[in-house]
């Protein structure tokens, strides 16, 4: 199995860094994500997941289920949220949103798990469990409480 994730990690390595650039183009602060939230979710619906759920205003939780789903879940978490910080690299993907920018790699995060998703899905006859993906908002608003607490 590590080498189909190494085959399919380099495949899908430049919608990776696609994905990051389009994010780090259109950062969004915590809890008004909602661009960020509907560009993954149609990425994640492009890879042919589905059982998708909204949560905490601009969360998501995805749910891969592998043979014999009920044996063991894990769960892999990305932040998405960007900084109110005015971006002065000078690269072609730079901010658009004044006052904004993906300072701190969240990205990177969200970017790698929707590479992790598609690696994921693709594999999903080859383990055993579950997974549940998080994409979350994380700014000091307790996201972890809001997205279990539903």
């Amino acid at each position: 199995m590590k080498d189909k994730i190494h085959q399919l990690s380099e495949k899908y390595k430049s919608e990776v860094i696609a994905a990051r650039r389009h994010l780090h183009a259109n950062p969004e602060l915590s809890f008004q994500e909602t661009n960020t939230v509907a560009f993954v979710e149609a990425k994640l619906r492009e890879f042919g997941l589905t059982n998708i759920e909204s949560k905490a205003e601009t969360g998501l939780v995805v749910i891969i289920e592998g043979k014999n789903p009920s044996k063991k879940v894990i769960a892999l978490r990305g932040d998405m949220d960007a900084l109110p910080i005015v971006e002065a690299n000078d690269v072609s993907y730079k901010s658009t949103n004044p006052g904004v920018m993906h300072a701190c790699g969240h990205d990177a995060h969200t970017s790698s798990l929707l590479g992790t998703a598609r690696i994921l899905n693709d594999l999903k006859d080859e383990f055993e469990g579950t997974i549940k993906l998080l994409f979350s908002t994380w700014r000091g608003k307790n996201s972890w409480g809001s997205i279990y607490d539903d």
